[in-house]
C-alpha cells in the first residue's frame, strides 16, 4: 500500500483515546470504570436541548453557513456579554468542536515552522493540532508545587525568536484546575503587545470553576484585542 504523508507519520495518537481499548476491557469483565482520561460530562443534556430533536419539525436539513447560522452567533453574543465580553457576530465563528476551533485556528494563523509556547500540563491534543498546521510547540514546565501558577514571564521570554508566533493558554486550565490571577493575565498581556503575538485562549471551563478566584477573559485585557483568539465549547456546560 502507498505510505501516508509525513505529516500523518508525525502525528501522535490521542492519549486520551489510548486508554479506550483498556477501559472497553475491563468493562467487559465487569469492573467499574471511572473515566479521567476524557472531558465528557457527567451531567445530564438540557431538557430543552433534548426536547426540541425528538420533536423537530422540518423536512429538510440544509446546509449551514460556512461561519454558523447568526441567530446562534446572536444568542453567543448575549452569552458572552454575562462575562464581560463584548463581542459582535462577525467576530464568531463556529466551528463542530473546541478542538477543531484550536486546528483551524492554528491554520488559519501559522506557517509552517511557526512556534507557539504553551505552559504544560496541557491538553494533550494540543500537539496534534500543531502537526498539522505544521507548527511547532514549545512547552513551559509548570509544578504542582507553586499550585501550577503560570511560569516566570522570563521563561517565555527565553523561548521567544523569530519563529515564535503565539502563546496558548488554557483558562481555567485543563488537567489541572488552576484559574490565572489578573497579575498573570497582565503580564500575558504585555508579553503578546511587547512581541505582536498571537493570543490563543482556550477557556471551555470558565463556568467550572470552584474557588472565589475571579474568571478573567483574555478578551477582557486592553490594547490587544486584535492578537486574541478566544477558544469555546458549549459540550462541556451542556454535556452535549
Amino acid at each position: 500500500m502507498p505510505q501516508i504523508s509525513e505529516r500523518g507519520l508525525q502525528m501522535p495518537a490521542s492519549p486520551i483515546r489510548k486508554l479506550a481499548p483498556l477501559s472497553d476491557a475491563a468493562k467487559a469483565c465487569g469492573v467499574k470504570v471511572y473515566h479521567l482520561n476524557i472531558g465528557q460530562p457527567d451531567l445530564p443534556s438540557p431538557q430543552v436541548a433534548l426536547d426540541a430533536i425528538r420533536n423537530i419539525d422540518r423536512t429538510t436539513l440544509e446546509y449551514s453557513p460556512s461561519d454558523g447560522f447568526r441567530f446562534y452567533r446572536e444568542n453567543l453574543v448575549k452569552y458572552y456579554a454575562k462575562f464581560d465580553i463584548h463581542l459582535l457576530p462577525e467576530e464568531i465563528i463556529v466551528t463542530a468542536g473546541g478542538s477543531e476551533a484550536v486546528l483551524y485556528a492554528f491554520m488559519a494563523c501559522l506557517n509552517p515552522g511557526d512556534e507557539i509556547i504553551v505552559p504544560e500540563p496541557a491538553y494533550a491534543n494540543y500537539m496534534a493540532f500543531a502537526v498539522s498546521a505544521g507548527a511547532v510547540i514549545k512547552t513551559i514546565p509548570t509544578s504542582i508545587d507553586t499550585g501550577f501558577k503560570l511560569p516566570e514571564i522570563e521563561k517565555f521570554e527565553e523561548l521567544i525568536n523569530p519563529r515564535t508566533k503565539g502563546i496558548l493558554i488554557c483558562n481555567p486550565n485543563n488537567p489541572t484546575g488552576y484559574v490565572y490571577t489578573a497579575e498573570e493575565m497582565e503580564q500575558i498581556r504585555l508579553l503578546v503587545k511587547k512581541h505582536n503575538l498571537y493570543l490563543f485562549s482556550d477557556e471551555v471551563y470558565r463556568e467550572f470553576i470552584y474557588s472565589d478566584a475571579p474568571y478573567i477573559s483574555a478578551c477582557h485585557l486592553k490594547e490587544i484585542e486584535e492578537n486574541v483568539v478566544l477558544i469555546d465549547s458549549v459540550s462541556k456546560r451542556y454535556s452535549e
